[in-house]
């Protein structure tokens, strides 16, 4: 059986101005409420993009999206900062996958942590506890929540669930951070940004001239305002913004890039080629959901194909596949009008069975 999609061939003609790809997101973002930037390209680039619909309600409702557009990209913090930088580590020897994490935070305080491997972490298969409510659980202090992140007790055994959890994420950056010497949001950008070229691509809070250009996120009782600029996710808030859970904000041409480069990794890249391969392939052991390290197997394909998928809270979404030898992006702040999955998940079915069968 052929694990070409329908209309392989005609991705360019999907993706031209007014073609299925842009009928589709015109269509679909008059049920899901929000605004979008979608974009599909391959190793060279984007060979097509778009956007419709408005940025919000109230003082947004005259504000169209478009390529420049700054996006809260939520979890997909993880795919642009964190796993890059954990592969930049990986890569020169420095981040073994399957050692516990006691061979670098001494064991004497029998934190449970200590056991996990930065493999189970990426895979979603630590067991770790789900919730991050970290400013009830430890107060608001970045050293006291560290603290309570590598002590905090497992919540099953590692290595017998796949259960996607921020907390994995938080603990990695720490480990990450104390392995490459400098703050996540420093590392990102020498590692990942900079190198690419994602001009665009930062850690809030943002100043007054990239404000006025990002998507806003939800209503903060606590601000009297949306939060624009201004990471949306409560942990990484608390955490000062910088985090590998969230925090990120970046643009549909920051990502194109990223993504195009995932496809075809540019020599010297810190985390390229054989840090992309390890991560694009099952890592769960044969249990559900398949994972790879940070990416998903994209529900609905085939996993021959090996298309991976990873979405933000907010609204954003990306996708890749390395045998098809494409990539695409769909960014929406949905969670600006309200909290309601359905719609959304409806668009990025559809768009992605366009893309990639």
């Amino acid at each position: 059986m052929s694990h070409r999609p329908p209309g392989a061939d005609r991705l360019p003609a999907l993706a031209a101005p007014g073609g299925e790809l842009d009928r589709l997101v015109r269509d679909g973002v008059r049920t899901v409420g929000a605004g979008a930037v979608w974009a599909v390209g391959d190793a060279g680039g984007a060979l097509g993009g778009g956007s419709h619909g408005t940025l919000g309600q109230g003082p947004y409702a005259g504000l169209a999206p478009g390529p420049d557009t700054l996006y809260d990209l939520a979890s997909l913090t993880k795919i642009v900062a964190l796993w890059p930088c954990a592969g930049a580590l990986w890569q020169s020897g420095r981040l073994p996958l399957d050692e516990p994490l006691g061979r670098w935070w001494p064991p004497a305080a029998g934190h449970p942590s200590e056991i996990l491997t930065v493999r189970q972490l990426l895979a979603h298969t630590a067991g770790l506890l789900p919730h991050t409510r970290f400013a009830r659980l430890y107060g608001p202090e970045p050293a006291a929540i560290r603290a309570g992140v590598i002590a905090a007790p497992l919540h099953r055994a590692p290595g017998t669930a796949v259960e996607y959890t921020d907390r994995a994420a938080v603990l990695l950056t720490y480990l990450v951070e104390d392995l490459g010497g400098a703050p996540l949001d420093e590392l990102a950008a020498r590692w990942v940004w900079r190198p690419l070229g994602m001009a665009d691509a930062r850690y809030g809070p943002l100043g007054p001239a990239e404000t006025a250009r990002t998507a806003p996120t939800e209503y903060e009782e606590s601000l009297g305002a949306h939060l624009r600029g201004v990471v949306h996710d409560p942990s990484a808030r608390l955490l000062g913004g910088v985090s590998g859970n969230a925090g990120a904000f970046a643009t549909a041409r920051d990502l194109a890039r990223f993504l195009a480069a995932v496809l075809a990794p540019p020599p010297r890249l810190p985390w390229g080629e054989r840090w992309i391969a390890e991560s694009l392939r099952e890592q769960t052991g044969g249990l559900t959901p398949a994972r790879g390290l940070s990416w998903l197997y994209a529900p609905g394909t085939d996993p021959a194909d090996g298309t991976f998928v990873h979405y933000g809270f907010t609204g954003t979404g990306i996708w890749v596949s390395r045998r098809l030898g494409r990539w695409a992006l769909l960014l929406t702040n949905k969670v600006h009008y309200d909290r309601s999955t359905q719609p959304l998940t409806d668009l990025r079915n559809a768009f992605r069975r366009s893309v990639f069968g």
